[in-house]
């Protein structure tokens, strides 16, 4: 079984759901390595997050702000952690009901995810700066 683990920095995005597949898989060339199994993709913040979704209609993106900030809403007055900013505890609310990792299958050297499917980087905070990801693939 082969194992590659390595941490890249993503570039800061604006607050918002982004489309990273690309940049995961450009910077990772050891998944051409991997016949069959697992590609972990770990986010190290707690203000922002990881998901899969679709990644043709940007439309998905906007919507998904649009209602996250909707049901986790800024300034609530039972909000004690709020000296780095409104958007802050917000943004660990928000980075907990997504998750800071997934597990993604690795077929014949590629993610084998659908043809509409596309990993989101999840920016959480209004100017949240550099995120770090750790890939960790593994299989034969």
């Amino acid at each position: 079984m082969k194992f590659y683990q390595k941490e890249i920095q993503i570039s800061p995005k604006k607050r918002g759901f982004h489309l990273i597949t690309n940049e995961i898989i450009a910077a990772f060339p050891e998944l051409k390595e991997i016949t069959i199994g697992q590609l972990q993709v770990f986010i190290k913040h707690t203000s922002a997050s990881l998901t899969i979704n679709e990644n043709a209609d940007a439309s998905v993106r906007t919507d998904f702000e649009s209602h996250f900030n909707k049901i986790v809403p800024e300034n609530m007055p039972y909000y004690i952690h709020t000296y780095e900013g409104p958007d802050d505890m917000p943004a660990h609310i928000k980075a907990s009901i997504l998750g800071n990792s997934l597990h993604i299958p690795i077929s014949n050297g590629k993610l084998n995810i659908g043809i509409w499917q596309g990993i989101y980087l999840c920016e959480h905070r209004d100017f949240g700066g550099a995120r770090k990801l750790v890939l960790t693939a593994f299989g034969n």
